[in-house]
């Protein structure tokens, strides 16, 4: 890690509090626009290429119909006119879809997402139009004709058939989605829609955020280390390996202290923006950490954009706390702990602040630093009086990382040049200033401490104290006059040393820049005990027999995680980063597809690399093994889908065919149990359907697959899962969703921090839910454990795991609840065709 990484670090605390610029808000605008335009092309082409479908249809129908019954041309032809098309349109060839631009870009996803402006307000003109997410139920073309062909439209015909084939319309951004109701169910507005009766339980959180935050890790006299990731403060006990958390905040959690008592912690979060576009204010908890009670909530309407800072005053026992909020200035306030009234206000500085403490003898005086700055305030009769610290002779560092106080009183600060600098007061030099001169805050001391930046301070019993450094990773222990007695570097797959705790005076807990929490001594060294991702993740799978499941991301890692011990088995690092994953049936190895239309096989045991492929130059977004492990399916964001042989147990893979048909990206896609048919979504919101078996063909008629069952069920659009929309939703706001293996419950990730939980299947609007906050960002993926006892979900800036115990439930399957709704009444006639 350079100098640069050093500063890219040092700013990423500063950037993040900003507010996107206007040229951000004219690109995410411009973004949307062109993703607009893009889906009505896409439109146009479903469009067209269902018009020649028809074309080519017509004479065989007409020829059929004569065969059969010869009146029923005449029928015909009024159907085709009251669809709008006749059989004297011509297309002159498939170019004429195949013209129009076919690829939309995916909408940018980030962690400001809900915050977006644009976004609320397309959200909102949404929920205002009437027509969004409307459901209509409606018999469709092909459905009359085969009425006609097969001659069910005949008054000796059984009218019940017209029953059990209707079709279902939903509209997302105004495209029509037909989805075909199943032969079981007769009757589909009699269909009752309930929340599961299985529950979700959060049982452990992987990960700490390291990366860009710090003094975000303590050790409490229960044992347990104190940390926090998304929404989440976790406490770890270091030696039971158990988790317990806190989980009342709304948004990511930003910054941690610890109350003079050891008890009581204090946790501030960051704003953002409900489904809604309604705003999420900013706040400072202040929970008992052995009942995880929350006593007091602190600023609620008060702090701008997040609370970046928190410090409990120690000369009176923690009566009060400081925060520094997010806002351009940085607004320092003071609290009352026991009241939850404010106490004082004062703008501090346009720069980034990096930390704050009382000073531990006098709490009316406060130390902050950051951008170039160390400030010491005095508060008075509610009154802030400022001085800066004067660098004098020594080179002024571009940051100031940390601070800590001396037995003696004095402030040692840690900069960006690797020096610690002592800082003490000065007597007033009237010589120079003339009468009325006040003391000033100078540097006594520089010491060298570290190569690169000292990031982190840390002062042990006795006036002994710990430095960590950022480029040379190294943990040093300094005497209580700055002579260094010990040191030791910890790994560099681990990153820089973030911040430390002291657990006993010699064992010590190191956060580091990689998100990991090392725990270790001088003498013994460091091992991880807590381990996660490091940048956006994507790719999500469970193990079919194991309690095991593998991540990949941004991060260009791929992990492998066991879901019973709670730990890192293996992590690898790619040259590319992944976005999906899949096990082979056989449990022995596993596929990541990457960014640049590569994958590769890799075994679990050994690690290496069996098997590797490209499909492509663009980004895969699935890799699905058929049920019986015969045949891999790959999804592109080339619009095709790629089958593959699979022999010698999962590690020699032969091409068997493509699958050529979407108009847009594949985002989902499933296979059928009898392992012969794949049902695929793409990036436009088409439902296709393919018979593998027969050469990767394109099943025209759609009808004919709604009674067919699949292995898996991944698609976020399809009849059994149409409920999981919500009104107004503009197709990207559900980014996964993954049926149980017991065909119960269906979880679904949302783009707003949210888990759900819905009853299998949930084939009608508004389906109600059981909602999971713990998500601070877009949840990516979701999957089940191949016992259905735990459920896995990935955020994506959060790089948060969260593994939920699956809680209730049992007795009766998906086919028992549909027979008894379906059962109350069986339809004899043809009912007309509603609007729900």
């Amino acid at each position: 890690m350079d100098s640069s990484t050093n500063s890219l670090d040092d700013a990423s605390a500063d950037g993040s509090a900003e507010f996107p610029d206007r040229a951000s808000m004219m690109e995410v605008r411009l973004q949307a626009q062109e993703d607009e335009i893009t889906l009505l092309k896409s439109s146009l082409a479903d469009a067209l290429r269902r018009i020649r479908l028809h074309d080519q249809l017509l004479p065989l129908l007409k020829q059929q119909l004569i065969a059969v019954n010869p009146g029923a041309a005449r029928v015909l032809n009024q159907v085709c006119c009251s669809d709008g098309c006749t059989s004297s349109r011509k297309l002159s060839s498939s170019s004429a879809v195949d013209g129009i631009c076919h690829r939309p870009t995916r909408v940018r996803r980030n962690s400001e997402k809900l915050g977006n402006p644009e976004r609320q307000r397309k959200r909102l003109d949404k929920k205002a139009a009437s027509s969004a997410n409307l459901l209509t139920r409606s018999p469709s073309l092909e459905n009359r004709a085969k009425e006609l062909v097969t001659g069910a439209g005949s008054p000796g015909s059984r009218r019940g058939t017209y029953s059990q084939e209707m079709s279902i319309k939903m509209f997302i951004r105004g495209r029509p989605i037909t989805m075909y109701i199943p032969t079981n169910i007769h009757n589909y507005e009699d269909l009752k829609m309930e929340p599961p009766s299985e529950r979700l339980e959060l049982d452990w959180v992987y990960g700490y955020r390291g990366r860009d935050c710090r003094a975000n890790l303590y050790f409490l006299p229960t044992g347990e280390a104190v940390y926090f990731i998304a929404c989440v403060v976790v406490l770890y006990h270091i030696n039971n390996r158990t988790q317990r958390h806190y989980q009342k905040h709304t948004d990511c959690v930003r910054c941690l202290t610890l109350h003079p008592d050891k008890v009581r912690m204090a946790s501030g979060q960051m704003s953002g923006v409900d489904k809604d576009g309604k705003p999420l204010q900013p706040c400072v908890h202040i929970w008992d950490s052995i009942t995880l009670v929350t006593l007091q909530q602190i600023g609620l309407g008060t702090f701008q954009r997040g609370v970046g800072l928190v410090a409990f005053s120690f000369a009176d026992s923690g009566a009060f706390l400081c925060v520094i909020d997010d806002s351009n200035e940085h607004m320092l306030s003071v609290w009352d702990c026991n009241k939850g009234t404010k106490h004082a206000e004062v703008k501090n500085t346009n720069e980034a602040v990096f930390a704050v403490e009382f000073n531990p003898s006098e709490s009316a005086n406060i130390i902050t630093c950051g951008k170039s700055h160390v400030y010491f305030w005095t508060l008075s009769a509610g009154q802030f009086t400022k001085k800066q610290g004067i660098f004098g002779k020594y080179k002024k560092p571009k940051f100031i990382q940390c601070f800590v106080f001396s037995l003696t009183g004095d402030v040692l600060t840690g900069d960006s040049e690797g020096n610690i600098l002592t800082w003490g007061k000065s007597a007033a030099d009237v010589k120079t200033l003339g009468k009325g001169a006040k003391e000033t805050f100078q540097i006594m001391k520089q010491t060298r401490a570290h190569e690169g930046s000292v990031f982190t301070l840390c002062s042990l019993q006795g006036g002994s104290l710990l430095s960590g450094g950022g480029k040379d990773r190294k943990i040093v222990r300094w005497s209580a006059d700055l002579a260094p007695e010990r040191e030791c570097e910890i790994p560099e797959n681990y990153g820089a040393v973030r911040t430390i705790a002291d657990v006993d005076g010699e064992e010590l807990l190191v956060g580091t820049t990689r998100n990991a929490i090392l725990r270790g001594t001088f003498s013994d060294g460091f091992v991880a005990i807590v381990q996660g991702h490091v940048d956006e993740m994507w790719g999500l799978a469970t193990h079919p027999s194991q309690s095991i499941f593998i991540t990949c991301g941004h991060d260009r890692q791929v992990c492998l995680w066991n879901a019973e011990e709670h730990k890192l088995d293996w992590c690898i690092t790619l040259e590319d980063y992944g976005l999906c994953a899949g096990f082979c049936p056989n449990g022995s190895v596993v596929s990541v597809g990457l960014s640049t239309g590569r994958w590769m096989v890799l075994d679990l045991r050994t690690r290496e690399v069996v098997s590797e492929s490209t499909d492509g130059n663009e980004q895969l977004s699935v890799m699905r093994y058929s049920p019986d492990g015969s045949f891999l399916a790959v999804g592109s964001h080339d619009n095709f889908i790629y089958i593959y042989n699979v022999t010698e147990s999962g590690r020699r893979y032969t091409r068997f065919g493509k699958c050529n048909g979407h108009s847009s990206f594949i985002t989902h896609l499933d296979w059928s149990k009898d392992g012969k048919y794949i049902m695929s979504n793409s990036g436009d919101y088409e439902i296709l359907y393919w018979d593998i078996a027969a050469g990767c063909k394109l099943l025209r008629n759609r009808f004919e697959s709604k009674d067919r069952e699949w292995a898996s069920y991944t698609c976020v659009l399809g009849f059994h899962v149409m409920g999981v929309w919500m009104e107004g939703s503009d197709g990207t706001d559900i980014n996964a969703l993954c049926r149980s293996h017991s065909e119960r419950v269906v979880a679904v990730a949302d783009d707003f921090c949210k888990v759900h939980l819905f009853q299998y299947p949930c084939p009608k609007p508004k389906a109600p839910s059981h909602k999971y906050e713990g998500h601070g960002s877009h949840v990516t993926n979701v999957c089940f454990t191949h016992s259905d006892s735990h459920l896995l979900s990935m955020g994506g800036k959060d790089t948060c795991i969260l593994q939920w115990r699956v809680m209730g439930g049992g007795g009766g399957d998906r086919r028992e609840r549909l027979a008894s709704a379906s059962a109350t009444s069986t339809s004899t006639s043809s009912p007309e065709p509603a609007t729900s």
